[in-house]
């Protein structure tokens, strides 16, 4: 009698072969790919850094992002003094190295936020922060700070870039967050990034001052120069930001060191 080839058996044995194939081919693409992946992660977040600061416009070349990138300086801050602090820090050797979410996550490096402090939704903040500067004629003509949040959805990552009297805004950017499309994803729209630069991020007593305003910003307005408009229909991502830039913008965040700054006291980078 000629063979079953249609038994349960054999269907079970092409079936399990079929599933161990499938899953060699994706582990091995997901392994060779990774370092693909990495590097266009690590390229986006360059990039990213660079828009906030105006440092480019308009579609860019891999190679002009890393020329330009090269002229940062990088360094790490110390949120409780405002002073730079040089490696060894936090376990790591290099400032390139330093990993400020990781940072964050280890309680020798960070302090739990009680939720009167913690206006920004982040629960744990490190005690130091990986920053950019750009000097020019040996002053301190930019920096760039991390700033994070929690908008509706998920904590928004970004950079608000600062000219150097630590106060007038030149750009603001986000690169990572899950925020709701067509709604809350507004945080990635030119139009909206557009009313930043000029903008004074703290108010004639030095307190923070940034605001999202429902239905816009009316130019006559006595705090004009601190808000920029809300989005409509995402409420809850608007108010968001405008806490996380409150936070990180005081004494939990940059204030004392933005305050060295503007005292031209964290020129000498």
């Amino acid at each position: 009698m000629p063979k079953q080839t249609d038994s349960i058996r054999n269907i079970v044995i092409v079936a399990l072969s079929l599933c161990i194939v499938c899953s060699v081919v994706v582990s091995s693409a997901a392994i060779i790919l990774k370092p693909i992946q990495v590097k266009n992660k690590t390229l986006n977040l360059k990039e990213n850094i660079l828009r906030s600061a105006g440092m480019i416009n308009g579609a860019v070349t891999k190679e002009e992002i890393e020329t330009t990138f090269a002229t940062l300086t990088p360094l790490i801050v110390d949120l409780e003094t405002g002073k730079y602090v040089q490696p060894p820090v936090a376990g790591f050797n290099t400032v390139e190295a330093f990993d400020q979410r990781k940072v964050q996550q280890d309680k020798d490096y960070s302090m739990a936020l009680s939720s009167r402090e913690d206006k920004a939704g982040i629960k744990r903040r490190e005690r130091y922060a990986k920053i950019y500067a750009v000097v020019e004629n040996d002053q301190l003509a930019k920096v760039i700070l991390p700033v994070r949040g929690y908008g509706l959805w998920s904590t928004l990552y970004g950079y608000l870039a600062l000219e150097g009297d630590g106060n007038t805004v030149i750009g603001l950017g986000f690169y990572e967050h899950a925020e709701t499309p067509g709604l809350g994803d507004q945080v990635d729209k030119q139009v909206w990034l557009e009313q930043w630069p000029g903008k004074e991020v703290y108010d004639d007593n030095g307190e923070p001052a940034v605001k999202l305003v429902k239905g816009g910003v009316n130019p006559s307005a006595p705090d004009a120069e601190h808000s920029v408009d809300g989005f409509a229909g995402a409420t809850l991502t608007a108010r968001g930001v405008e806490n996380l830039m409150n936070y990180w913008l005081g004494q939990g965040g940059f204030k004392t060191y933005l305050s060295r700054v503007k005292s031209g006291e964290a020129s000498n980078v």
